[in-house]
């Protein structure tokens, strides 16, 4: 014989039925259905409807007002790529009176379907290597070229960017025509007269900031930040993690700037880059700085862009030598070839064995020249 089976909805329909035939008092029937006298009451309250109820309240005075969801959705929609941390800090700029917690804006959020999902994370970026420390504003900036992309009128954009790396301030994003010398250092030009000179300039391997073929990677633009007074620092080939708060930043830039299509030409995309900088710096709240913006942290720095670039000085221990227009500097009447790119400039040799000399550019140190050979040694 098969067991007789009984859901919940059928034994409150039996537990109605015996309390009609009021043949067993309260009590009795709610220990033979394993109930208490308080669910018994409400099942005869109800009557007929003895559906499982919603235990949400009708009433809730911490849920969030309708008219700040309302305002969640329109700031997440003038900024489409900023998460519930960065809206709920424009929330407490007094745009409400009660602000929700980071948490509760994430859910409000997902329920509205305004979070794209997450992509899975394949691997982990190696350490980054030894680099400088970016402990105070103009200590250490970093610089790159966004990838190219074209414009609507098929002409090629190359946007420039150069970045605090301590404040996250973006000093200046600028669209040309490609990663030339001279469009680039008017660029830094300008940046250097506006907010001055940093100790450190962190770069890649890439042209103009290094040249594979020059001996110490310099290039034109290279040597003129030393001959500045600031020191070249580049990341390892191949691992842009050692620059990986710009890395970072160039996808902000390519979700906020060129998506979802880039603009119709490089005046109009760099118009985008202007407002969106202005954007970056002086609203957009960043998590590293504590919910601060760049604009709030950063202050220009106390060194000065020179009228005329100085040439470079050396100690009295250094052999000065005088570079030619064939790259080659002379020693006993003889050329030693160096680099093309320190045509004109001085470099400076300290002695560190018998007939064997350090040579630096300023405070780069290019290799060591053997006299007996006759010619340069790459560093160790």
């Amino acid at each position: 014989m098969p067991w007789q089976v009984s859901d919940p909805m059928s034994q409150r329909v039996q537990f109605l039925a015996e309390v009609a035939d009021g043949i067993f008092s309260m009590t009795e029937l709610c220990h033979r259905y394993r109930i208490s006298r308080k669910t018994g009451y409400k099942w005869i309250v109800r009557g007929g409807d003895l559906r499982e109820q919603s235990r949400r309240p009708v009433h809730s005075p911490q849920a969030t007002a309708p008219a700040t969801i309302a305002l969640i959705r329109r700031l997440r929609a003038d900024y489409p790529t900023w998460g519930p941390r960065k809206l709920r800090r424009l929330l407490q700029d007094g745009a409400v009176d009660a602000v929700p917690a980071r948490s509760t804006i994430a859910l409000i959020l997902q329920r509205e379907g305004l979070v794209p999902p997450r992509r899975r994370r394949t691997g982990r970026q190696p350490a980054a290597g030894p680099l400088t420390p970016m402990t105070a504003p103009n200590v250490v900036w970093t610089a790159d070229f966004k990838g190219e992309f074209r414009t609507e009128d098929g002409a090629w954009c190359y946007p420039l960017t150069v970045m605090d790396g301590c404040s996250r301030f973006l000093l200046t994003c600028c669209a040309l025509e490609g990663p030339r010398t001279v469009a680039t250092q008017r660029v830094f030009a300008r940046v250097f007269r506006t907010y001055g000179l940093p100790e450190i300039l962190r770069t890649d391997n890439g042209e103009p900031f290094a040249s594979a073929s020059s001996v110490g990677r310099l290039s034109r633009l290279s040597v003129w930040w030393i001959r500045l007074g600031i020191r070249v620092e580049r990341i390892a080939p191949g691992r842009p993690d050692q620059n990986g708060r710009h890395e970072r930043f160039h996808r902000t830039l390519w979700q906020d700037t060129l998506q979802p299509r880039a603009a119709r030409d490089r005046g109009a995309q760099q118009r985008r880059f202007r407002q969106y900088r202005q954007l970056y710096n002086g609203l957009r709240p960043h998590e590293a700085l504590e919910d601060h913006t760049p604009a709030s942290v950063y202050t220009p720095s106390p060194r000065p862009f020179p009228a005329r670039v100085p040439r470079l000085e050396y100690s009295a221990a250094h052999t000065v030598r005088r570079v030619g227009p064939s790259g080659s500097f002379s020693w006993r009447g003889r050329p030693i070839p160096l680099t093309r790119v320190l045509d004109g400039e001085d470099v400076g040799l300290l002695p560190v064995a018998d007939g064997v000399w350090t040579v630096y550019f300023g405070a780069l140190r290019l290799g060591h020249f053997d006299e007996r050979l006759g010619r340069m040694k790459k560093p160790d």
